[in-house]
């Protein structure tokens, strides 16, 4: 087959599914048929990065809403209550009802804190931050009834809390009280010093409450959750490292899933599957090779140390990762040598890989069909699916307003630059208001970026070489710029001028998020230009 005819399948392909994205909403992402893989987070605690910052993350996999807006901070009168909402996940606009219910109310507090409002809260103006992936565990432990989804007890969390203690203490108070009425999930929760993971479940049938874990991450290691339970011997008597429900062991006693002999590993209570796969695996033996862990084992370490310490671009780089020249790599098969010809007429051979690891589980299933065997779905960090991300950076030696700062991006985080916005940021671009998975929203701020991505991935052996030195050179100026910036807003915080500080970071953010977005619109007409040529 010649690369004509190539291109021409692979931009087929392609238009299929623009063209469906653009004109109905599917529930469940045709490019991730495992939806159940949804998310990454990883954590670094403040001995174990370079600057002393304690970090936590997440990559919303899946159709989840893209919508992000800072909400502000509110009052409340004595005695008034707040509501507790379910169907926000998928509503088109922060003011957008439809579908959205008011499933019960609490009592409100006095007044709560500024946050960043993500499908998943994420971040607040006291730097408390956390990120989500969902585990799943036994169906055994649903229970509707109850009353909080996990992304509502972020929201309540982030709203009222500023350490990741009281965060824990409070979500694990409600949960109880109400009921928790999820899956399983896991949310990793960080303060400016110290980053824990909290794995929590329904309580099953009769009265809803709840049955969780918190286990901290010691300071000087590096953890990771990815739709996995993870959190293995509970230490019941070791309250600076782990926190849990009140009646937990009774519970599980009573739902037969422990015996109240063997060892409390929660890991095998909540689900029973093996505490790790690809991801956690890469990301632990990655920054810790010393340790030589094994693939495998029945278990891996639940945090570890990492042999040097970390910097918040050592996250970005693994929120890139597809494992490409690995075992894991999906193309090291996909590779075919051709025949070109230079300016003077000679010939040469060349080596090309025009698919990459964003396949679909269609091109997936074309290329098998030819050759059995020459591919297989392997679940990268970074993938085409991806709603959003961010990587989150706390920091106790600088105030509250400039310390915390999520740099976020929309789409697929090997393709798309990453956005700063700190706990003092006020507003956002009005784009980032109107969610983009529905339908093809020019006025989407996740469509400027996700337009470009998927042209690029026609044939990321072309395109890749002008994307991803773009992304480098963003985040290059980002991290050049910000500590003139950051010093200079610090500055006015001390001088009692904390809304010009606001107004500044603000700034920033509105910067660097049109000025992504121009560019990758920009890139987009080069991209079509590549194919042009190539047609």
């Amino acid at each position: 087959m010649n690369m004509k005819r190539i291109s021409l399948l692979l931009l087929g392909l392609f238009f299929t599914l623009v063209s469906s994205a653009q004109t109905q909403w599917i529930p469940v992402d045709p490019d991730d048929e495992n939806f159940s893989e949804s998310c990454t987070s990883i954590m670094v605690g403040k001995k174990a990065s370079t600057d002393g910052s304690v970090m936590t993350a997440h990559t919303c996999d899946s159709n989840y809403r893209t919508w992000v807006e800072m909400t502000a901070r509110k009052k409340f009168k004595p005695g008034e209550s707040e509501p507790v909402f379910w169907g926000v996940l998928h509503n088109e606009e922060p003011w957008d009802t439809r579908n959205v219910v008011e499933k019960g109310r609490i009592p409100a507090v006095e007044e709560t804190y500024a946050y960043l409002n993500t499908a998943y809260p994420c971040m607040n103006e006291k730097q408390l931050a956390m990120g989500e992936t969902t585990i799943t565990g036994r169906d055994l432990l649903v229970n509707k009834s109850g009353l909080f989804l996990i992304e509502e007890l972020q929201r309540i969390a982030l709203q009222r809390c500023s350490t990741a203690r009281d965060a824990i203490k409070l979500i694990g108070k409600l949960a109880e009280t109400y009921g928790y009425g999820d899956s399983g999930e896991c949310l990793t929760i960080a303060d400016k010093k110290e980053v824990w993971q909290l794995e929590i479940f329904g309580s099953g049938p009769g009265k809803p409450s709840a049955i969780w874990v918190a286990q901290r991450i010691p300071d000087d290691h590096v953890g990771i959750s990815a739709n996995i339970p993870r959190i293995s011997n509970v230490n019941f008597n070791d309250p600076d490292f782990f926190m849990y429900s009140n009646d937990i062991k009774e519970r599980c006693k009573k739902l037969g899933l422990w015996d109240g002999k063997e060892e409390f590993k929660f890991w095998k209570i909540n689900n029973g599957r093996k505490p790790f796969s690809i991801r956690e695996y890469f990301v632990l033996n990655s920054v810790a090779p010393s340790l030589n862990l094994k693939y495998d084992a029945e278990e891996l370490p639940f945090s570890v140390k990492p042999d040097k310490k970390i910097s918040v671009r050592d996250v970005m780089s693994f929120y890139r990762e597809t494992y490409e020249g690995t075992e894991w790599d999906q193309t090291k098969n996909l590779v075919a040598e051709i025949t070109r010809r230079d300016s003077k007429g000679n010939e040469y051979k060349d080596t090309i890989k025009p698919v990459s690891n964003f396949m679909s589980n269609e091109m997936r299933a074309l290329l098998n069909s030819v050759k059995p065997g020459v591919t297989e779905r392997v679940r990268g960090i970074a993938v085409i699916q991806c709603s959003y991300s961010h990587i989150i950076q706390l920091r106790d030696w600088l105030p509250d307003e400039v310390g915390g700062v999520a740099y976020f991006s929309f789409d697929n985080p090997a393709q798309s630059p990453r956005i700063p916005i700190y706990s003092g940021t006020i507003s956002l671009p009005s784009s980032f208001y109107v969610c983009g998975q529905h339908r093809y929203r020019e006025d989407a701020a996740i469509w400027a970026y996700r337009e470009t991505n998927r042209i690029a991935t026609i044939n990321w052996d072309k395109t890749r070489g002008i994307l991803e030195p773009e992304i480098a050179r963003f985040e290059d100026d980002m991290f050049r710029t910000a500590p003139s910036d950051e010093f200079e807003a610090t500055e006015l915080i001390k001088a009692g001028k904390s809304d010009e500080a606001k107004q500044l970071l603000t700034r920033r953010t509105h910067d660097y998020a049109l000025s992504t977005m121009q560019r990758w619109k920009d890139l987009k007409a080069q991209l079509w230009s590549v194919f042009a040529r190539a047609m």
